[in-house]
């Protein structure tokens, strides 16, 4: 028999492997490490954020918020006038529809409707002020605002009024409204809906169409010819038939409606022009004329 063998193993390694097992697995695949250097590994002082790297983060962070806040104001006042906008264009383009059509059955009015005002100025045939007088309809006055038909009636009242005996009544008419195309939150009856809804302030103008050339229509002049003045006489009658069936129609709108009655900066003029006669009506008690257009009605002047 042979004696037995005995081998013997380096520290750390297991009887029966090659000394060089290890090297050699790492040899085949280098990117696996073992425990013993995942646990000899420790962080490197220079891998964390320093206090100075930190502090001028905070600093960044604290000149972008500066910066945000102060743009946040001017684009939310950007955000209410285009809103206020909106609402003035299309509150404007409803009335002039209504007032151009002589509309009477518009009871959905009264809802946003506060108070109409009429600021009257008599004067004599020499244009000197006979009396003046403010007259008031709200919902609680002796003619009340209780229909469309009394609130379109009275903003369509005309600027001037001429009489038989030489006396002119020049008419400054003004409407107190809520938003008629506001937002649903703000269509609510109540005093607290009303108290805090958009709100404006609209001064109707109507008068009759005089832009032409008045030197046209003289034709008393002792320098024309024959033919000369049969054309400026027909030219006047022409005028004086436009005066009668065509009006312009002018709306100025003052916004936002304060509770004292004051209005903002917000200013726009709407105009157009209204081919119809204008007939006014007495009703109520006490008698008040209303006037209303009647489309495709006309009156030729004699």
């Amino acid at each position: 028999m042979k004696p037995a063998q005995h081998f013997y193993c380096a520290p750390g390694v297991r009887a029966g492997v090659s000394p060089n097992f290890f090297k050699e697995r790492r040899a085949v695949n280098p990117l696996r490490r073992s425990h013993a250097d995942e646990r000899g590994r420790r962080p490197s002082p220079g891998s964390a954020f320093t206090m100075i790297e930190i502090a001028l983060c905070l600093a960044i962070i604290g000149f972008a918020l500066v910066a945000i806040i102060g743009v946040l104001p001017t684009g939310m006042q950007v955000q209410k006038d285009n809103r206020e906008e909106t609402i003035i264009n299309q509150d404007a383009t409803y009335l002039v529809e209504a007032i151009r059509g002589g509309a009477r059955g518009l009871d959905d009015l009264t809802n946003y409707v506060s108070a109409i005002t009429n600021r009257v100025t008599l004067y004599n045939a020499a244009g000197t002020v006979q009396s003046t007088a403010i007259n008031g309809y709200t919902r609680n006055t002796p003619f009340p605002l209780l229909s469309g038909e009394r609130i379109i009636g009275l903003l369509s009242t005309p600027k001037y009024q001429y009489f038989n005996n030489g006396f002119v009544s020049s008419n400054y008419v003004t409407a107190y409204l809520r938003a008629i195309s506001g937002s649903a939150v703000e269509k609510a009856t109540n005093a607290d809906a009303r108290a805090f809804a958009f709100g404006y302030r609209v001064t109707p103008e109507i008068i009759p169409y005089t832009f032409y050339d008045r030197s046209a229509t003289n034709y008393t002049d002792k320098t024309l010819k024959p033919p000369d003045v049969v054309a400026r006489s027909n030219f006047w009658q022409y005028a004086k038939n436009q005066q009668t069936n065509l009006f312009e129609l002018r709306f100025l709108f003052r916004w936002p409606l304060q509770p004292n009655g004051n209005v903002g900066n917000g200013r726009q003029v709407f105009r157009t022009t209204v081919s119809s006669q204008i007939t006014p009506t007495s009703t109520g008690a006490p008698p008040t004329t209303l006037f209303f257009f009647q489309p495709r009605s006309y009156v030729r002047v004699p």
